[in-house]
């Protein structure tokens, strides 16, 4: 999935040039580039699709350049991701009706890449074998606001005790909330990575949405052919805006969940940014660090242009973010509010910041 705009890491990230076409650590690949290598490592590259908006067809094509046009699905608008998974799952029945199914974001960071193949792995053989809709939950380190939760309970699946039936998903909690989910122990953080069989999804879209299955279902016939877009171009205007989790995770009742930790960051906020980059002796994250002076300054995320001198002094715990021509700085205990001042920006402004 590849097709939001990333607002909480404006304004580097912006409508034109999103989060997962940026290389955020200068390691030479993009977010959605690194994405497609992990899963060359666990499926051949013509099993791979990316779900995008229209508008970022060409760059999909440019940093991904041997995917075939059939393996890019344009979505003509932003309907979150129940149409998303919809559109790529009925598309993926009519080649293969017997498939299995990863459903991954573009703009995670996994530091443990065996980790997430044998997790992966794994789950693609407990979907095969059980008619279940599995997601991977991450082990907590810590109360986090900034991520959705999962609980479960000690009932598994038969063919694989690892798995967990899950209980409830809940959205981003206040921090003492937050803090109790660590506590008792059994809780994790959704990851928002899915697997199951093309029958098992099919059929909790037809049980639990059954407008949105009716909708795409009736294209079947379609899907793969020159008449795909024009199709998928009507029915996203039927389409609820509606994300996966409220239409379906949190209604089904064959959901399980595999505890796991794989150093995994969905790269959500600044803040995300932060906790992975290099850090000077008092804490400040600077990328990049060529021209960027501090003094008496402490656990600061900089990310401004090479070619401008920037010097703080006596600042602690900001993030400073310049791109093209906006300048952002916000105290880190306030990055929450970016996407809300994005909205604000965009009130006063319209696009021409956005």
């Amino acid at each position: 999935m590849a097709g939001g705009v990333g607002s909480r890491f404006w304004p580097v990230s912006r409508v034109e040039h999103p989060k997962q076409f940026i290389d955020f650590f200068g390691v030479g690949k993009t977010l959605i580039q690194s994405t497609y290598d992990r899963f060359l490592k666990i499926c051949p590259p013509e099993n791979i699709f990316v779900v995008t908006n229209e508008i970022y067809i060409d760059k999909v094509k440019s940093q991904l350049p041997d995917l075939a046009d059939n393996q890019i699905l344009a979505e003509p608008i932003m309907r979150n991701t129940a149409p998303c998974i919809a559109y790529g799952s009925m598309k993926i029945t009519e080649l293969n009706p017997n498939a299995t199914i990863v459903v991954a974001p573009s703009d995670h960071t996994i530091s443990n890449l065996d980790a997430f193949i044998a997790a992966i792995e794994q789950s693609l053989k407990a979907a095969k074998e059980n008619n279940c809709l599995i997601t991977l939950g991450i082990k907590p380190s810590r109360p986090d606001t900034g991520y959705g939760y999962i609980q479960y309970v000690e009932t598994t699946l038969p063919t694989d005790p690892q798995f967990n039936k899950v209980k409830i998903f809940t959205e981003k909690p206040n921090l003492e909330l937050a803090k109790s989910f660590i506590q008792s122990g059994d809780f994790l953080w959704n990851a928002g990575i899915f697997i199951w069989s093309a029958k098992a999804i099919n059929d909790a879209f037809n049980k639990h949405l059954p407008d949105m299955y009716d909708i795409f279902h009736l294209g079947a016939s379609l899907y793969n052919t020159p008449e795909e877009k024009a199709f998928i171009g009507n029915a996203y205007l039927q389409c609820t805006n509606i994300s996966i989790d409220f239409a379906i995770m949190e209604k089904a009742d064959n959901v399980y969940v595999l505890p796991t930790d794989f150093g995994w960051s969905d790269l959500g906020t600044w803040a995300s940014i932060y906790d992975m980059a290099e850090k000077d002796y008092v804490g400040n994250a600077v990328i990049p660090s060529e021209q960027v002076m501090m003094f008496n300054s402490s656990n600061c995320m900089v990310n401004v242009p090479e070619d401008k001198l920037v010097i703080l002094q006596g600042l602690h715990d900001y993030i400073v973010v310049e791109s093209n021509n906006t300048l952002l700085i916000c105290p880190r205990s306030e990055e929450q509010s970016v996407k809300q001042i994005v909205a604000d920006v965009k009130s006063n402004f319209g696009q021409k910041f956005i």
